[in-house]
């Protein structure tokens, strides 16, 4: 695990409320059933990190667990999903919003599959396979 200074993993979560941390293993959980990745851990966010690049982050707050996920299309018509800004010419970021564990579908599952195929260098294919569930 990488880290900013004295930025764990731990020290985002101190403090937090236990819906927070709970929400938080729950996007770990969904995280870890796509396949390997580590962490970059920074003042800002947790971010979770394929073998070519970052593909999502969290932000656990008071009240909502907060983030943001790299795909390769927009995503306008889910209520978690709050701003889309276009990164490069293929990447979009999303920045989400969870504030109750039944938010976690199988729609944010296949959302942080297509960021974690992201993570993977799915963006740099040519042939613009996403690498999403089938």
């Amino acid at each position: 695990m990488v880290v900013d200074g004295n930025w764990t993993v731990e020290r985002h979560l101190a403090g937090k409320p236990a819906h927070i941390v709970d929400l938080y293993r729950q996007v770990i959980a969904l995280a870890e059933g796509c396949g390997p990745f580590t962490y970059r851990v920074t003042a800002t966010a947790i971010t979770l990190r394929g073998e070519r690049r970052g593909f999502a982050g969290l932000t656990p707050r008071q009240r909502v667990l907060s983030g943001y996920l790299d795909l390769q299309r927009r995503v306008e018509d889910d209520p978690r999903i709050g701003a889309v800004t276009p990164y490069t010419q293929r990447l979009f970021v999303h920045s989400y919003r969870i504030e109750r564990p039944e938010q976690f579908d199988d729609g944010f599952a296949a959302l942080l599959a297509e960021a974690y195929a992201v993570g993977n260098g799915a963006h740099l294919r040519a042939d613009g396979d996403r690498g999403g569930r089938s």
